[in-house]
């Protein structure tokens, strides 16, 4: 059995094993062109695969392509038990098609974890794994009638474990848009409300774990807890802003800040705005634009960013086309009536992609635009296309002189 998942969805598919009885392995791949802000590639670039392994028509096991044992590493910190592999040791398991199983039977035998212990954490890795799987939307699928993966410490069955999955990936999708991924990580942006609106205990447990170190799903691994768990506790202060997530390229940026104080100094030269009615974009742009160095505000308001646009004078606006009172489109057209602001980089952000929506974005003199959801990368490259140092100055003395 194999095929793309336009045809067929994941839920389908485990449903016809579990019918089926079927013993064996199930490969899913997620296609490159997949735009979900959820999946589709890894850190490294390079497209995310999932296996699951089945004994009669229940789930044995399950994981991701990703065989450095970091996963399972998680789950054992909430025991306090470490991985400890020499590099002869850990090449071996990371040859083997399930390096996690493997190393989690190696604890079982040396008494350093308990089987209690070792059927939890595979029932949260299937949970993890699964949880993936029915958010993916676009990918191609493998399954292979083959012998079981032993030895086999617990089964599960399939059914219940959808009905239970399936209502946390509805509950998760309600989440969007201020929470986009497991994988994004958490920062703490503004202690000064947090400590007035809540208790102590709760500010320092924020502090621990909001550092922009620890992703959200590594967090519901640290605590036991599922993804919509950890996720639905922290939404509240991504709502109020008191918390932005960030996605892994922002903190390896963050990291690396030092190393970039040239750059940054210069970038910082540069003024984006940001125009969006949907404050988690605002926050999202704003995160990604000011770690890379830029000066970058947003405003949710559109009426109110027309006068903050003379004031700030920024170097390029980015401007949602769907908003309330005043559209991105009327706003752009406003702009370029404007000699100072005539030739300014302006790219609409947009839920469309639409011929229509391009064509009357050229009409009222938008640079460029912007589909939403987007990635790190992709606003990066965006801006970067846009703007540079030498540029930016003279388009800047030019505003000053046109104003005056």
């Amino acid at each position: 059995m194999q095929g793309n998942l336009y045809e067929i969805d994941i839920r389908s598919i485990l449903q016809l094993i579990e019918l089926g009885q079927r013993t064996g392995q199930l490969f899913v791949e997620a296609h490159s062109f997949h735009k979900s802000p959820q999946l589709g590639r890894n850190h490294n670039g390079k497209n995310l695969s999932w296996f699951v392994f089945f004994l009669n028509g229940e789930i044995v096991y399950a994981t991701d392509s990703d065989n450095s044992l970091l996963r399972l590493s998680d789950y054992l910190r909430h025991y306090q038990i470490k991985v400890q592999l020499d590099e002869e040791q850990r090449a071996c398991l990371e040859a083997l098609n399930a390096p996690e199983y493997a190393y989690l039977w190696t604890l079982l035998e040396q008494n350093i974890i308990d089987p209690i212990q070792a059927r939890s954490i595979i029932h949260n890795l299937v949970h993890e794994t699964l949880f993936d799987l029915l958010n993916l939307q676009q990918g191609s699928f493998v399954f292979a009638v083959g012998s079981a993966l032993t030895p086999q410490l617990t089964t599960l069955e399939i059914t219940p474990l959808l009905s239970k999955i399936v209502k946390q990936v509805q509950q998760w999708k309600q989440l969007y848009p201020y929470i986009l991924s497991p994988e994004q990580f958490p920062i703490l942006t503004d202690i000064v409300n947090l400590r007035s609106s809540l208790p102590a205990v709760t500010v320092n447990k924020l502090q621990h774990w909001a550092g922009g170190q620890t992703s959200l799903r590594q967090l519901a691994r640290y605590l036991n807890r599922n993804i919509v768990t950890v996720a639905k506790a922290m939404y509240p202060y991504v709502q109020q802003g008191w918390v932005h997530l960030v996605d892994s390229d922002t903190t390896e940026l963050l990291t690396n800040q030092q190393d970039k104080t040239l750059t940054l100094q210069e970038k910082h030269k540069q003024r984006i705005l940001c125009i969006d009615d949907t404050l988690s974009i605002c926050t999202h742009i704003e995160t990604i634009l000011q770690t890379q160095g830029y000066e970058a505000i947003a405003i949710t308001n559109p009426l109110e960013a027309l006068s903050v646009v003379f004031q700030f004078q920024p170097d390029l606006i980015f401007c949602d086309i769907a908003m309330p009172e005043l559209t991105g489109y009327e706003i752009c057209a406003m702009l370029r009536h404007s000699q100072a602001f005539r030739n300014l980089p302006i790219i609409m952000l947009t839920a469309k992609e639409g011929f229509f929506d391009r064509v009357k974005a050229t009409m009222v003199g938008a640079t460029d635009y912007l589909t939403k959801p987007f990635g790190h990368t992709e606003l990066v490259i965006l801006v970067e296309k846009y703007l540079n140092y030498s540029g930016c100055e003279v388009t800047k003395k030019t505003q000053h002189l046109l104003i005056r």
